[in-house]
C-alpha cells in the first residue's frame, strides 16, 4: 500500500480505476495522504462554530398559513437555510434513497467505474471523486454521483439500475414541495403566482447527486466538501443521521451546525434565486466535515434554470425602483464557471456581479 503514497498513482487508484475515496478509506490508512490534506484556511475552524445556534426549522403541515409562508420567506433573506418537517415527501421514501446510495457506493469499482465521465455512455450521469479532480490541487474526501434529470426514457436508459428507480421516486415524491416553496418565495417579489411562463425558469432542470463520505483517517486535516455556495435556485438537501454540514451565519465569519432531524430535508437558497432576487434572498456558503468514525450519505436535488436559460434580477424586482446589483448572465456560462475552480465560499457569485 505504501507505493500509493506517490499522488500519481494514488490518483490513478482514487479517480481512474474507480476506487475512490471510499476504495481508500477500506484499505485503513493511519494517515492521510498528502493529496487530502487541505490548508489550514480551507478547514472549518470548529472554534468559530456557534453551539447554541441553529438554522429554522419549519412545519410545512399547512403550507398556505400566512405564518409559516413569512418563516419560509424570512429564512430565505436572513439565513439562506431551513430544514422543513410534514413537508409530503414520505419517509420511506427518503429512507430508500439512502439505502439506494450505499447501495451505489457498495459496488465493486470495476461496476462504479463504468459511470466515471470518461467512461460514462452519457454526459449527463458522472462519477467523480473531490470536486473537480482535475482542477482541484488538494482533494475533498467524498466520491459522488452526478445525475442531470433529462426525462424518465433517458435515466431508464443510463442511470445505474441500483439507485435510478429510488432516485426518480425521489425526485417525483419531492415536486410539490419544491414547487410550493417556490410559490412562496416568488410572491415576496411581487409576483403572483408559479405558472407555465416562470416555472421553466425557475425549475427547467435538476440535478441530483449522491454524496458519499468515507470514514477518514485524519478528519481534522481535510474537508468532506470545502465551502461553497450552490448555482442553484433552490437545493432540497436528504441528510442521514451521521451529520457534518456547517452553515455560515449571514455576514459574519461564525458557523452552526445543521443537526440531522429525522423526516426532514434542509432546504437552501443558490446563487440563482439569489441574482434573481436581487440579493433579498441568499445563497450562503456551507462546508461538510469529513468524519472518522462513521460513512456518511447525502442527496441533493439541485434545483436549477435551464442552461439555455439567462439569469439576472427579476423585472418584478428591478420595477420596485431597486438598483440592479447583477447583471444577465447565460446560466450554462455560471455552471461552467463554477466548475472551473475548487470551492471557495462565495466568489462564483462575482461573475454576475455589475
Amino acid at each position: 500500500m505504501d507505493s500509493l503514497i506517490d499522488t500519481n498513482k494514488l490518483k490513478t487508484f482514487v479517480v481512474d480505476d474507480g476506487h475512490g475515496v471510499k476504495g481508500l478509506s477500506e484499505l485503513m490508512l493511519k494517515t492521510l495522504p498528502d493529496l487530502f490534506v487541505q490548508p489550514h484556511e480551507k478547514r472549518l475552524d470548529m472554534s468559530k462554530v456557534v453551539h447554541h445556534e441553529s438554522i429554522p426549522v419549519i412545519d410545512m403541515l399547512d403550507s398556505k398559513d400566512p405564518e409559516v409562508m413569512k418563516q419560509i420567506c424570512d429564512a430565505a433573506e436572513n439565513w439562506g437555510f431551513f430544514q422543513v418537517v410534514n413537508h409530503g415527501v414520505p419517509v420511506k421514501v427518503l429512507d430508500d434513497v439512502k439505502d439506494a446510495a450505499k447501495r451505489f457506493f457498495s459496488l465493486p469499482a470495476d461496476e462504479k467505474k463504468k459511470y466515471l465521465f470518461k467512461n460514462s455512455p452519457t454526459k449527463n450521469v458522472r462519477l467523480v471523486t473531490s470536486f473537480i479532480p482535475e482542477v482541484d490541487k488538494v482533494f475533498e474526501w467524498k466520491d459522488y454521483l452526478s445525475c442531470f434529470y433529462v426525462s424518465d426514457d433517458e435515466a431508464s436508459a443510463f442511470w445505474p439500475s441500483v439507485c435510478r428507480d429510488q432516485l426518480l421516486e425521489y425526485m417525483k415524491e419531492s415536486e410539490p414541495l419544491i414547487k410550493t416553496l417556490l410559490q412562496v418565495l416568488i410572491t415576496r417579489l411581487d409576483i403572483p403566482k408559479l405558472d407555465e411562463t416562470n416555472e421553466p425558469f425557475l425549475m427547467g432542470s435538476r440535478r441530483m447527486n449522491l454524496n458519499y463520505y468515507p470514514i477518514c483517517p485524519n478528519p481534522e486535516l481535510t474537508v468532506g466538501v470545502g465551502s461553497h455556495s450552490d448555482v442553484s435556485t433552490l437545493t432540497i438537501l436528504l441528510q442521514d443521521e451521521t451529520g457534518g454540514l456547517y452553515v455560515r451565519k449571514l455576514n459574519s465569519d461564525k458557523w452552526v451546525h445543521v443537526p440531522p432531524i429525522k423526516g426532514s430535508l434542509t432546504i437552501n437558497i443558490g446563487d440563482a434565486l439569489q441574482i434573481m432576487s436581487n440579493g433579498r434572498y441568499k445563497s450562503i456558503e456551507h462546508h461538510v466535515v469529513a468524519n472518522g468514525h462513521e460513512n456518511r450519505v447525502s442527496v441533493p436535488i439541485f434545483v436549477n434554470p435551464r442552461p439555455k436559460d439567462v439569469i439576472g434580477p427579476l423585472p418584478q424586482v428591478i420595477a420596485r425602483g431597486e438598483k440592479a446589483l447583477y447583471k444577465n448572465v447565460l446560466y450554462s456560462d455560471y455552471v461552467k464557471h463554477f466548475y472551473r475552480k475548487p470551492h471557495n465560499g462565495k466568489d462564483t457569485i462575482d461573475f454576475a456581479k455589475v
